[in-house]
């Protein structure tokens, strides 16, 4: 059966001035459109990831680019057979992506994008690294092979492990991420703390596995919707995580059924059936433990967000 939805991801530093305004129009929006999934937007731009049918999200793209602040977005589309999200979030925060870096502007500054066979050609140089900006569940899950990975639990953390990366400031860097908008401010980091020569893989690993067959990519990458783990490498199956609880090799990945731990771990189908879905005995003993559904995806709470307030249902 041929997908008939499509899963958008991308986005866009530009200046929005009344980003609260911009939400409630943004928002009404989607809805139109039946578009679900999660959306940031800031001052300083949109960040997103949403789904839909494949005629919908074709006319988000023509709408948003139309406007002249947004016209430089660039989309990386993959197909699914469904929704890839439960719900619509459009949510106002200082970053759209949370790094405690505001007070850095990609458009200013910011590493030099390389396309896909820019890419290909430059990381077989050798005084090139390349590095991996990602969380440790993310690139514990996949990352291309050999790349340099930092051992932080949040993107927030990258600040503070730039000391560590010193050995390679002579080197040229190129910096890569899930689609692109963490290195926009970690080569611009790095390039304010003495880095010369810092490039970032325009598109991230998903434009990679769009244009390539992902050879060089080693196990699944992590993405923020109900998929969970998307296959990059078409060529053959590598798998680098292990189980969290029993340790065999393993590329399920789950979010853990308790709330109040919800880490991110890999855990083959026997642990996770044992354990319904929590990542412990004692998180699947909490009271506050979801009901797991064979998954290991939860929708985000509301949290007291309605996603129809002031809208015509």
């Amino acid at each position: 059966m041929d997908a008939l939805y499509t899963v958008l991801l991308y986005y866009c530093y530009t200046p929005i001035d009344n980003p609260e305004i911009f939400r409630a129009q943004h928002h009404h929006y989607c809805l139109t459109q039946n578009l679900k999934g999660r959306i940031i937007i800031a001052s300083e731009g949109i960040n997103g990831t949403i789904s839909g049918l494949k005629e919908n999200c074709d006319h988000y793209i023509q709408t948003l680019q139309k406007e002249p602040r947004f016209s430089k977005t660039k989309f990386k589309i993959a197909t699914y057979t469904q929704h890839a999200f439960q719900k619509l979030h459009v949510r106002v925060k200082k970053e759209i992506v949370h790094a405690n870096l505001s007070h850095i502007d990609p458009n200013k500054k910011t590493g030099k994008h390389l396309t896909v066979p820019a890419f290909e050609k430059m990381k077989k140089e050798t005084d090139v690294i390349l590095l991996d900006v990602r969380s440790n569940y993310e690139h514990q899950l996949g990352k291309f092979k050999d790349a340099v990975t930092l051992d932080i639990d949040n993107f927030r953390d990258f600040a503070q492990k730039v000391d560590t990366l010193a050995p390679f400031k002579k080197k040229k860097i190129i910096t890569y991420c899930t689609g692109g908008i963490k290195c926009e401010k970690a080569s611009a980091y790095l390039l304010a703390h003495g880095f010369e020569n810092v490039y970032q893989l325009h598109g991230g690993i998903i434009q990679y596995g769009l244009e390539t067959d992902g050879k060089d990519f080693e196990g699944k990458c992590y993405v923020f919707d109900n998929r969970i783990a998307t296959d990059i490498n078409q060529k053959e199956k590598i798998i680098i995580s292990t189980c969290y609880v029993c340790q065999v090799s393993c590329d399920r990945m789950i979010n853990c059924a308790n709330p109040r731990c919800n880490q991110h771990v890999a855990l083959c189908h026997s642990c996770a059936e044992t354990l319904s879905g929590a990542c412990s005995p004692l998180c699947q003993k909490h009271p506050a433990k979801r009901p797991y559904d064979g998954t290991g995806y939860y929708a985000k709470q509301m949290n007291g967000y309605d996603p129809y307030k002031g809208s015509k249902r």
